[in-house]
Parts: structure tokens; sequence; C-alpha cells
């Protein structure tokens, strides 16, 4: 698993949703009890929405994502494509097709090769191909320019 995606599971896992509790996070290591102290005040955590590590998080996080973008897609039309693709498998590479051949295999959930996340990759998801959000948000802006939305998507893209 790359490292980005480990990252980015890990911070999910420390997110707090705004439960007015003060959370402090401390380093694995080097952490003191001084380094902890707190000066008595009380902060409230911002509202973070935590999703799920799996299919329904990533396609629930990349449409919270495309909403903030204006990247037009419904989670029905996600979920079907993706199914078609990659059969939820956002580490599927397709090393046999054309795309392969010429040296760029489709990788991921939605099957995006490289030129295609470069493109239309959004900031504030990994720059990678197999990060299922990344993919998700870039192949739904990619269908959205092509297609006008991923929703218009029924067949091989």
């Amino acid at each position: 698993m790359p490292a980005s995606a480990r990252h980015r599971r890990l911070v999910r896992s420390l997110a707090v949703a705004g439960t007015g509790v003060a959370v402090v996070a401390l380093p694995l290591f080097g952490a003191t009890a001084a380094s902890a102290a707190t000066t008595g005040t009380t902060t409230t955590a911002a509202s973070v929405t935590a999703y799920p590590d799996n299919l329904d998080g990533w396609i629930r996080e990349s449409l919270s994502i495309m909403a903030q973008n204006g990247i037009p897609g419904s989670y029905e039309s996600i979920h079907r494509n993706i199914m078609r693709e990659s059969s939820g498998n956002p580490f599927a590479i397709n090393n046999w097709d054309s795309n392969a051949a010429a040296g760029t295999p489709s990788k991921g959930l939605l099957q995006v090769i490289d030129p295609t996340f470069a493109a239309y990759h959004v900031a504030g998801t990994a720059f990678d191909p197999y990060d299922p959000v990344a993919n998700i948000t870039a192949a739904c802006n990619y269908a959205a320019d092509r297609y006008g939305s991923i929703d218009n998507v029924f067949g091989a893209y």
C-alpha cells in the first residue's frame, strides 16, 4: 500500500467529528507530559466527517470533494462504473488492453491511465492513481468534461 494511502487512512482513523472534546495528538516517540499539558481552556475540534475505509466510504468522500468542486455525479453511477471497471479493487491494473500495450495501463477503481489522472486530478486528493478517493474524483472530473457526468457513462470510457 502506498505511503500516502496509509497516511490518509491513519488521518481518517484519528478524525473526531465535532464531539466538543478537546483532542491532543502526540507523536509516538518523544512525547512528554509537559508537551501534552493543556492551559485549561476548552477547544472544540473542527467538524470533520470520518468516512469508512471501504468502497462506500471512498465513494461518499469523493462525492463530498466533487460537490466542493462543482463536479457532477451520483453514488449509483460511480458504484456501477467501479463494479464494471475493477470490481471494487483499488489496486486493479489492466495490463492487456491498447493502453497497456502503449505503456500506460489503466489503474485503480475506475481504471484511469496516468496522463488522464494527471490532467484531471483534483486538488486536495492524493496524487496517486491507486488512492481510491483520488482515482474516483479524477475519473469523475474526466467524465464530467468528456460526457457531462459520470452519470452518462454506461460502458468503457
